[in-house]
């Protein structure tokens, strides 16, 4: 079967939609990625890559098409909006020619912010005559009005009648959150929605045991946060939390990685005096399993809002698999997952004080009872999340597809 995964973002970029083509590839699928130019997170093409270019490439058994895109830039939203666009444009323009000759029988589209995305994978899949399926991320127009990036009401009716559009175009949508299937269901028409959830980390089934950590934790009670640091993760509920436990001397909460509230949270932290913050910096994904082995809770926190309590973000899938006890400060399907799968604690979103409560309680337990919440979390990793067993899933959802079209054009052609 011939797989077209449609992408802006692809490796170099840290998106777990490059291990979904590995793992998909694995299954035996002759996988080809049309995307844009890496310039995430930092807003820059780096060295190597031009943002003007078109260009084709060969890695690990892959064909990547990159088309040219604005690069984001440093967060203006004229900047922002002109790289969503110009993907948008560039990959309806060239990825045509770029697949000139190519056959296609399904299309894949990875769809994140911004659903725009998939506007070029309809072209296509009238070109190629192919089947497409949308793996939606976020849901839009509510992730817009949660954000506050649109409040004018007639803007956002607007991309909802986008929005349906896209998804009544589509063979198949697939959700990554058990909560996303009932709002897109309503805007779908007759597509049929299906849940396929976000798979863990390549790095965490097959770990690198014979490198050292490049980050040792300091003794004591580790709390460790990993990933973006921006505004939806609640931070400052985290340094909150943080403050009210000073006073504890063992407890020490560890930011890991980078994000848009990077520079706010070193200023506040030192604001503060909160000697119990520390923030080492981002670490590729190769390094996670080393650093979050020695945490003794993991923590994963989200701003309280409707949208936000729909989503299960993707390090719920790290740390299920790393097999630490897990702090859910978060409303929702995340807040749930955790709790199902006895892997851990939850409370209230934006509630530093039940954080910090939270946070004593994992500390106060007695180490047979973090170990037990650990193994279960392992399990259900293993269960509901695991690279290879979600890839077959997914390679036989698209093969279905595929045998759907072909049984109709059997039909077709004898009728």
């Amino acid at each position: 079967m011939r797989v077209l995964v449609l992408s802006q973002y692809f490796w170099p970029e840290t998106f777990r939609i490059t291990e979904v083509v590995q793992s998909l590839r694995d299954t035996g699928c002759a996988v080809t990625v049309l995307t844009g130019q890496p310039n995430y997170p930092d807003g820059v093409v780096p060295p190597g890559y031009s943002a003007a270019a078109l260009r084709t490439q060969i890695r690990d058994g892959l064909t990547i098409h990159r088309v040219p895109l604005v690069p984001r830039g440093s967060g203006s939203a004229l900047r922002l909006a002109l790289n969503y666009l110009s993907f948008v444009v560039s990959a309806a323009v060239f990825g045509p020619w770029l697949l000139r000759g190519q056959r296609v029988d399904a299309i894949l589209v990875y769809a994140p912010s911004p659903i725009l995305q998939v506007i070029p994978a309809v072209w296509l899949r009238w070109i190629k005559g192919a089947k497409l399926v949308t793996w939606v991320q976020d849901l839009w127009p509510e992730s817009l009005s949660a954000t506050g990036f649109v409040r004018n009401q007639k803007v956002l009716g607007a991309v909802s009648a986008i929005v349906r559009w896209i998804y009544r175009k589509n063979d198949l949508l697939l959700v990554q959150s058990q909560a996303f299937v009932e709002p897109v269901v309503r805007m779908a028409g007759c597509t049929p929605v299906a849940y396929h959830p976000n798979p863990g980390e390549l790095a965490f089934s097959k770990p690198d045991t014979d490198s050292a950590c490049p980050l040792q934790l300091e003794p004591g009670f580790n709390v460790v946060f990993a990933g973006n640091l921006g505004t939806v993760q609640a931070l400052d509920t985290v340094l909150a939390a943080a403050q009210l436990l000073r006073e504890e001397s063992d407890v020490r909460f560890v930011l890991v990685g980078s994000g848009s509230r990077s520079e706010w949270l070193q200023q506040e932290t030192r604001r503060l005096g909160l000697d119990n913050v520390g923030m080492p910096g981002r670490y590729p994904p190769s390094d996670m399993p080393g650093i979050l082995a020695q945490a003794s809770a993991v923590l994963v926190s989200l701003v309280r809002d409707p949208i936000m309590s729909q989503t299960v973000p993707s390090k719920v899938q790290a740390y299920l698999a790393a097999g630490r006890p897990i702090i859910a400060s978060l409303d929702g399907e995340g807040a749930r997952v955790v709790v199902e799968s006895g892997a851990g604690v939850a409370c209230p979103a934006e509630d530093a004080q039940a954080l910090a409560e939270a946070v004593i309680q994992l500390r106060d337990a007695l180490p047979e009872e973090r170990q037990r919440m650990g193994k279960c979390g392992s399990l259900y990793y293993e269960q509901h999340f695991e690279p290879k067993l979600l890839a077959r899933r997914l390679a036989q959802t698209l093969s279905e597809i595929v045998s759907e079209r072909l049984a109709a054009g059997t039909e077709t052609k004898n009728g």
